[in-house]
């Protein structure tokens, strides 16, 4: 096993989750994941949790969506229901053996079972947001997820566990470093009420005041590296245009630019799978409003790779998530979607807070 497989294990377990004895904790991901869920599932043992695995098959899944009723899309597994009331931790392990399997999915068919699946999420997040519940996600390495990043499986490896600085002697260390850094960040952006961000073809301005900055330190994601809220979800007005493509549900979505209007996307356009982008956003009431704004601070990420995980922590960028709001932050717009896009600030852009520049060029100035 790589070594740096059990130091990521030790990480997720004793720095990311904090687990202690007497914890359930859940550990999921797809079955090519398994080398590092049984990593995960010893550090747990040894920390006195009690783990257990669910274990996830995409071939089912595809399956149901394109062969179930909408009665059976529309169900919901009372067994699941009870885990989300009784998991005192989550580990989610990202990676599968193809990253592609959705793509031949009916889009109205995926909303329909995650807006059924919404009440359930909705509770995960209320007992994450009361510190009920602690969860991180981090990724696996797999022959798809390289190739899905235009990358050999050696030089993603040396790509995922580098953005997590699992190469250093002690990882902990440069998080709680980062931690540190961020804490005072997010007390400067706690105090801005008016943000605005300017880049190419991009000039957004929305509300965010009363709303709470999140440090995002390796606790929640693993790489992680970023800072966020949910502004005052009528607040946004202005335009923006992604610079990375979109990825969500399997497929990728190019050149995305939205037009918004108090707090709403009104005007959405793309130059691939367009369709399927208006799809999403009409998955319900609550699709169309911006639930998150958040700005990439891990430069140990040093490219785009199709993966959200990683693509939304670059240094140098911000990023935007349409749908569900967090309840940490102080958001309140409910959806079952939740996209994550993302756009590049290097080049001229800026950040501004009640008309202050605090980012410039792709980094705090503040």
């Amino acid at each position: 096993m790589d070594p740096r497989q059990l130091q990521l294990a030790k990480l997720l377990v004793n720095y990311s989750t904090r687990i202690k004895k007497g914890d359930i904790v859940r550990i999921q991901g797809e079955a090519v994941t398994i080398p590092l869920m049984k990593a995960i599932y010893k550090e747990v043992v040894k920390a006195g949790g009690n783990p257990f695995f669910q274990v996830t098959i995409p071939e089912a899944e595809e399956f149901m969506l394109k062969n179930g009723s909408d009665e059976q899309l529309s169900w919901v597994s009372p067994l699941q229901k009870f885990e989300v009331e009784k998991i005192d931790a989550m580990i989610v392990l990202w990676g599968s053996e193809n990253t592609k399997y959705l793509s031949g999915v009916d889009p109205s068919r995926q909303a329909m079972k995650q807006k059924h699946r919404k009440p359930i999420v909705d509770r995960l997040f209320a007992r994450i947001g009361k510190k009920e519940v602690r969860w991180v996600g981090t990724q696996f390495p797999t022959q798809a997820d390289a190739q899905l990043a235009e990358m050999s499986l050696t030089d993603y490896e040396n790509f995922v566990y580098g953005a997590g600085r699992l190469n250093d002697a002690d990882p902990v260390k440069h998080w709680e470093k980062i931690e540190k850094e961020q804490n005072r960040l997010v007390k400067i952006m706690n105090q801005v009420d008016v943000l605005r961000i300017r880049s190419k073809d991009t000039d957004l301005t929305m509300r965010v005041g009363g709303r709470k900055w999140i440090n995002c330190a390796g606790h929640e994601n693993f790489p992680d590296g970023e800072v966020f809220t949910s502004p005052v979800e009528n607040s946004a007005n202005g335009r923006i245009r992604f610079s990375y493509p979109a990825v969500y549900g399997g497929r990728e979505v190019t050149d995305v630019a939205f037009e918004l209007k108090n707090g709403k996307v009104v005007k959405e356009s793309a130059t691939r799978n367009e369709q399927y982008l208006k799809k999403m956003l009409d998955m319900d009431k609550g699709a169309r409003f911006v639930g998150e704004i958040a700005i990439g601070t891990n430069y140990d990420i040093k490219q785009f790779s199709r993966n959200t995980l990683f693509d939304e922590k670059i240094g140098g960028t911000c990023h935007m998530a349409v749908g569900a709001a967090f309840a940490e932050a102080g958001g309140k717009n409910k959806s079952a979607l939740h996209w994550d896009m993302v756009c590049e600030l290097k080049k001229g852009g800026e950040i501004t807070g009640d008309g202050k520049t605090l980012y410039r060029d792709g980094v705090f100035v503040v």
